[in-house]
């Protein structure tokens, strides 16, 4: 008796079982990182909620923000290839801690001695703790995962991270209350916010205890060329370029906006620091949410296929976020602005990983991390003075005209290229397009 084709049919797992079995596969060195993302993801949530409004307590206008961030961002800029090399020499572990260490170290400092020397000086410690960590994190989990569930890793170790960051943005917009009724102060006080920072130092050194249990071998000298970068651009100039240049003007862009998200939200629509620190907690969540999709979507439709449209959504709603003038319109933009343009980051990071050997994937990590860091280092001062002249809109302008050329960068170099190889493979219907994917 012959079976019907229902039972021969292969039955295909479902999204949920898909997910779960792919999270199951992660290894003991990854779940340690990711309970270090956690905590250490609370603490950023917290710092990125109140530090601006605690520079601002003491006095400094908005050009000193924008100063300060750009000294951590060109110092991370400066130091990415010096610190990726350093991460392959002493292994990813002691980068994470050294990392830890020394933002921890950088943020108590300002709170015992905040005056602007201290704040460039312990921001450019912050720069070459957060380049260090950064540049180890790619090929740390490139090298604890399989190809099966790489993506899925990568996602939810940024997914993880901003659900993190929203816990720590919601407890930051209540500390200052509680901090000012503890301390017998006002809530927008100098002493509450630095009360409120103080969890900060806190959390980065519990965030140590999970990278100190981290297992991982001590990579060999002689794996790694610290003329890297030169031997391979000569190689593949071209290839080399294209992985980098779309972040780079997407990093120019971010970096007039987005360090002063909270700033906007104060002063154009005139929210408290509670109800700004709820807003930040949830689109957070959104962010974290939609990190944690993409990778389904990515190992469906493809990879740079997302990374293209799900920024090209982006656009309308940072244009209604930056010109509605309403404060509804503008909080549902910002939410599905944040999770659209975000929730791609680890996909490419992944694809960016594996269009390069293992022996180059410490080096792409750090060109990227400067590319990222590049405009954080020079647009926010820029932006700082804009708005202290003419407002937010003109760096909206900005940042919308540089998010849309990198979205063409992406399609251009990437999806295009895809679609010619495919197109020029032998196909039985000459008239067919194998590349088309379904709409997302």
């Amino acid at each position: 008796m012959s079976s019907s084709p229902l039972d021969t049919a292969e039955v295909k797992p479902s999204f949920l079982s898909t997910y779960i079995s792919r999270v199951k596969a992660f290894s003991r060195n990854a779940r340690l990182y990711l309970i270090g993302v956690v905590v250490s993801g609370i603490a950023m949530g917290v710092q990125g909620l109140l530090f601006n409004f605690y520079v601002l307590s003491l006095g400094f206008n908005e050009a000193v923000i924008g100063n300060i961030v750009t000294v951590r961002s060109a110092t991370a800029l400066i130091a990415a290839l010096p610190m990726g090399y350093l991460a392959d020499r002493i292994g990813r572990r002691q980068a994470f801690m050294i990392g830890t260490i020394s933002i921890a170290i950088a943020n108590a400092t300002m709170l015992l001695f905040p005056s602007v020397p201290v704040f460039l000086a312990m921001n450019i410690l912050l720069g070459l703790g957060q380049s260090i960590a950064s540049v180890a994190m790619g090929p740390f989990l490139m090298e604890n995962s399989t190809e099966v569930e790489r993506t899925y890793l990568f996602s939810f170790a940024s997914g993880l991270n901003m659900l993190s960051v929203s816990i720590g943005q919601w407890i930051g917009g209540y500390l200052p209350t509680w901090m000012s009724e503890m301390l017998g102060s006002r809530p927008d006080s100098t002493m509450a916010y630095a009360a409120s920072l103080a969890f900060v130092v806190g959390g980065g050194a519990l965030s140590l205890i999970p990278n100190v249990m981290i297992r991982t071998p001590r990579t060999q000298g002689s794996e790694r060329n610290v003329f890297a970068p030169l031997a391979y651009y000569k190689a593949d100039p071209k290839g080399l370029s294209r992985l980098v240049l779309p972040g780079l003007i997407v990093s120019i862009g971010a970096g007039l906006i987005m360090p002063f998200m909270n700033v906007f939200f104060r002063n154009v629509h005139h929210q408290s620091d509670s109800a700004i620190g709820v807003l930040f907690a949830w689109a957070s969540l959104a962010m974290g949410l939609g990190l944690l999709i993409a990778p389904s979507l990515a190992e469906r439709y493809g990879k740079i296929q997302v990374v293209v449209v799900t920024q090209a959504l982006s656009i309308p709603f940072l244009i209604i976020l930056g010109f509605s003038g309403s404060l509804v319109p503008a909080i549902a933009a910002y939410y599905l602005r944040t999770m659209l343009m975000n929730m791609s980051n680890p996909v490419y990071s992944t694809f960016a990983m594996e269009q390069v050997k293992t022996e180059h994937r410490g080096m792409i990590a750090s060109l990227m991390n400067m590319a990222h860091q590049f405009g954080w280092a020079f647009s926010p001062t820029i932006s700082g003075l804009i708005q202290v002249r003419w407002g937010f809109k003109p760096a909206f302008l900005l940042t919308i005209l540089l998010y849309s050329i990198s979205i063409w960068l992406y399609y251009a170099f990437f999806w295009r290229q895809l679609r010619r190889k495919a197109s020029a493979a032998v196909s039985p219907n000459p008239t067919a397009d194998p590349t088309d994917m379904p709409a997302l």
